[in-house]
């Protein structure tokens, strides 16, 4: 089969020929359709997360049909479409696993990270690990569901009750959130990059009652502030935006050193959460939400071969919304 290959950090992807996985007693063979191509891809390629298996097939959100069927799963079939997320495995015995907190587990497997991801034409998932998809989007429509939308759900979730919640960086998992905040009523205000007039654009195509640059202050206070953008210096911004008893919530795997800041920021009992991963109770809520709102993702496809320009669109904000490889 045809993939795209990570043999060195922060070197291009090579399209190579591999032979397709077999897989093992828990795990579905997926033809994969769609595989949605997330800034977590990016912090992989580019060495900033440094635990990856090499050589690395990456891409974690993958959407495809069964194609064969480990002897021991339950629950699907061939055929049957299938989402496959960031969170591949985990060890079922530890006390997160137990408190619903397997997103936390340290034996925590990652997809297009510790095993091959959906930057290909076949992958193999644990099937206790993946999701059956809304009939309401085509593959190319589910990919950015799957990361973007998963992760934006749970930092969303952080949020509380939040009336005035303010979204950092307006991308993928930012234009997904967005539909669903907007759909509870609540008041979205979108903080973009100084230059990006586009984006804000869009924000405000969602339902953004307010969208300006990072760098300007709220035009009211915040309840809650979620930051999608790896920029270590927007925490204490979102700090000084949230009101009395607000939460600023970071969603990123992986964020810039944050600057020192005075404890007036983040007193009047403020409070900074970090999002770690996912877990299955997430999917299930999210991808029940979702054609309810409904969220109409925005996507721009790329054939395999073109994954890196993809992963440098992504770097540089070429696009709205999300990117996703189609293999086929």
């Amino acid at each position: 089969m045809r993939a795209m290959m990570l043999n060195t950090p922060g070197e291009s992807l090579r399209l190579v020929d591999i032979s397709i996985p077999e897989p093992a007693p828990h795990e579905l063979l997926i033809r994969v359709g769609a595989c949605g191509v997330c800034r977590t891809d990016l912090h992989v390629v580019d060495g900033e997360l440094t635990e990856p298996i090499l050589p690395l097939v990456p891409g974690h959100q993958i959407v495809g049909r069964v194609d064969a069927v480990g002897r021991d799963v339950t629950g699907f079939a061939f055929g049957d479409r299938v989402g496959v997320p960031w969170l591949g495995g985990s060890c079922g015995g530890c006390r997160f696993c137990g408190s619903g907190r397997e997103n936390l587990c340290d034996e925590a497997v990652y997809t297009g990270y510790q095993r091959h991801g959906g930057f290909a034409e076949f992958c193999a998932a644990d099937a206790r690990f993946a999701f059956s998809l809304p009939d309401d989007y085509s593959d190319l429509q589910a990919a950015p569901l799957l990361c973007a939308g998963l992760i934006g759900w749970r930092a969303y979730r952080m949020c509380g009750d939040a009336r005035r919640i303010g979204l950092y960086g307006f991308g993928a998992a930012a234009h997904i959130i967005a539909q669903v905040a907007v759909w509870e009523g609540r008041e979205v205000y979108a903080f973009t990059r100084p230059d990006d007039e586009k984006s804000r654009d869009f924000a405000r195509s969602l339902g953004a009652v307010w969208a300006g640059s990072s760098d300007a202050p709220a035009p009211h206070p915040l309840d809650a502030a979620i930051i999608f953008a790896p920029v270590g210096s927007l925490v204490p911004a979102a700090l000084r935006a949230v009101d009395k008893g607000g939460v600023v919530v970071c969603a990123g795997i992986h964020m810039s050193d944050i600057p020192a800041f005075p404890y007036a920021d983040l007193w009047m009992e403020r409070s900074v959460k970090s999002v770690a991963n996912l877990t299955r109770k997430d999917g299930e809520e999210f991808l029940a939400v979702a054609p309810r709102v409904p969220v109409r993702t925005k996507v721009t496809a790329y054939p395999l071969e073109q994954a890196n320009e993809a992963l440098d669109d992504l770097r540089h904000g070429c696009f709205e919304g999300a990117a996703v490889i189609i293999p086929g």
